[in-house]
């Protein structure tokens, strides 16, 4: 009986015990679980040490959630994110890079160290015992046996192994040996210290702290490459990387996400000189993964024919349809070019020898003078060449019919051959400077007179038209100056410019004909003006004026106008158009640099 009263009492007392619970801590009855995993290196105890402030201060700062801590190791740190069973992770920079592309974590914080920098905080020793001599340099690795953590271990591993790599020493190829021992760090230290291999690789400030537990003597070991960066306090191998983030998971509520953020922000410096802050660049550990290639950038080295395609599959269909194209474009070339020349063949047959020679020598000619001023200019020679040998041919007649006659006197004869010697130096002096202005050579600068050069342009034109207009050269040159040039080049421009000057008067009175070629000296420079009194030009086809294919002439090829820019500019000068001034028509004018010559 009085067990079965004293538990009559006892049911209500837990229930008015639970509706107390409720009353004055509802929050904490309704929080939401939040699992937080810790990469732990230095085992569980050393890491719930380490982090439950952090956990506390979660806690105290967001009671509607129970932030829990998770100990992994970097296997089930990996496992517990693909399962999706953590919210938060805390690791070091080279993991979080891994798993930042294998499961698109983001980072929110960076952890702070009190005085360091949160972007230069994490580093590499390499130890070897202090009797070991040979060893001072990372460079005297070559042929030695090397202790880490682990493969993909960052500060156990693959910080120093970028540094020997700068130091010209591979650790996959160059080193005798290299063991990894794992977690914890305590074991390379022994190895070291036992002889077992010859250095060992160890997260900085490992070795200090074990001098300050008593657990290692300063005087047994010595550092490779000792260096100071930053004022960090502790001995290095390497350079430092960035402290470790806080990231959140993909299935993280984003709320959530924004409130760990702005909590770690504020969270006050714990006792040892911890905080957070924005998270830091991890360009540099990208950067030494991809040198490494190792960890997401580890398809680098798949050099076997599958990697490759795998890796460069766009760029080899795009080169494989670059293929198939050209193999399309060459059949059909040669299938075109096949029926072309049956057609041809065909052709022939039913012409003679003769005209096909005469047809295909007018088509090589129409060709020629759309590429070259020359060619336009050479169509009338046969036209000027006449008039010397009409003349030539009358005279020797005269002679004949005299000598027939009786009539031929010593003067006639005289007076027959000067005219014809006249005529044929007339006739042999248009083909020589067309052989001169067209022959090949080698392009020489040397000081020019651009005067005489424009003399002889207008000179070798006016010889080869039949009707020639009006060009009158006005010569405002000193008779000292001279250009660094090479002659033809020049010319060449010369007759571009002219024979473009004489196309724009072409269909217009006669009066407008008039082409006037100035020289004048500008300071230290030459200018030549070939003016016209053409049609002119608009405003947008002086903007396309000398782009290459852009022309005004229905048979053109727009190449006349870019030569001439690019051989006057070759030559330090400028070439430009501008409507005239003085009435209509356009002037084109190019500028030389002035080379005056020693008096």
């Amino acid at each position: 009986m009085d067990n079965v009263g004293y538990q009559k009492t006892l049911r209500p007392s837990w229930f008015v015990g639970l509706i107390i619970l409720f009353c004055f801590n509802p929050f904490q009855a309704l929080a939401k679980d939040v699992a937080i995993g810790v990469f732990a290196y230095q085992g569980e105890q050393a890491a719930t040490s380490d982090w439950n402030p952090l956990i506390s201060y979660l806690n105290q700062t967001l009671p509607d959630h129970r932030f829990r801590l998770e100990n992994h190791d970097a296997e089930s740190l990996r496992q517990a994110i693909a399962g999706e069973r953590i919210d938060l992770v805390i690791t070091n920079p080279g993991y979080y890079i891994a798993m930042e592309a294998a499961f698109g974590l983001s980072r929110i914080a960076t952890l702070e160290s009190s005085g360091l920098s949160a972007a230069k905080a994490l580093g590499s020793v390499v130890l070897v015992r202090s009797d070991r001599t040979d060893l001072q340099e990372l460079s005297d690795l070559a042929g030695k046996r090397m202790a880490a953590v682990a493969p993909d271990a960052f500060g156990g591993y693959l910080l120093a192994a970028q540094e020997m790599l700068h130091n010209g020493v591979d650790p996959e190829s160059d080193l005798k040996e290299i063991r990894f021992i794992g977690l914890p760090m305590d074991q390379i230290v022994e190895a070291v210290q036992q002889g077992q291999v010859d250095a060992g690789i160890v997260r900085a400030c490992v070795p200090e702290q074990m001098v300050r537990e008593k657990r290692l003597a300063p005087a047994d070991f010595r550092v490779l490459s000792q260096r100071q960066e930053n004022q960090f306090p502790c001995a290095l191998s390497t350079p430092l990387y960035p402290n470790w983030p806080l990231a959140v998971t993909r299935q993280t509520d984003p709320v959530l996400a924004k409130q760990v953020a702005r909590a770690l922000l504020s969270m006050p410096q714990t006792a040892d000189g911890m905080g957070w802050t924005v998270p830091a660049d991890y360009q540099p550990v990208h950067d030494l993964y991809r040198e490494l290639r190792v960890g997401p950038y580890a398809y680098l080295r798949e050099i076997t024919p599958e990697g490759l395609a795998r890796r460069f599959w766009p760029w080899l269909l795009g080169a494989l349809m670059a293929l198939l194209a050209w193999i399309i474009h060459t059949v059909r070339a040669e299938h075109l070019v096949l029926r072309r020349t049956a057609q041809l063949r065909d052709s022939l047959h039913a012409r003679e020898q003769a005209e096909t020679r005469m047809r295909e020598s007018q088509e090589q000619m129409e060709h020629l003078s759309r590429l070259s001023v020359l060619g336009e200019l050479s169509g009338n020679l046969a036209h000027e060449l006449n008039q010397p040998l009409t003349t030539i041919g009358t005279y020797a007649r005269t002679v004949l019919r005299r000598q027939d006659s009786g009539r031929l006197t010593p003067e006639a004869i005289s007076e027959a051959c000067s005219q014809i010697v006249s005529e044929a130096e007339r006739a042999g002096g248009i083909v020589q400077r067309i052989r001169h202005f067209a022959k090949k050579r080698s392009a020489v600068r040397e000081p020019v007179d651009l005067v005489l050069i424009a003399k002889e342009a207008r000179h070798l034109i006016i010889g080869m038209l039949a009707h020639p207009p009006t060009i009158h050269f006005d010569n405002r040159l000193p008779d000292h100056c001279r250009v660094l040039a090479d002659g033809p080049q020049i010319q060449q421009v010369l007759l571009n410019l002219i024979k473009n000057a004489l196309d724009a008067g072409r269909n217009l009175p006669p009066e407008r004909h008039r082409v006037q070629v100035i020289v004048e000296a500008v300071d230290h420079w030459v200018h030549l003006h070939v003016i016209d009194q053409g049609c002119g030009l608009e405003p947008p086809q002086l903007a396309h004026l000398f782009e290459p294919f852009f022309t005004t002439k229905p048979d053109g090829l727009g190449l006349g106008l870019p030569i001439c820019k690019t051989i006057i500019e070759a030559h330090g000068g400028r070439l430009w158009a501008e409507p005239n001034a003085a009435g209509p028509g356009m002037c084109f004018s190019f500028s030389l640099p002035c080379h005056d010559l020693p008096t």
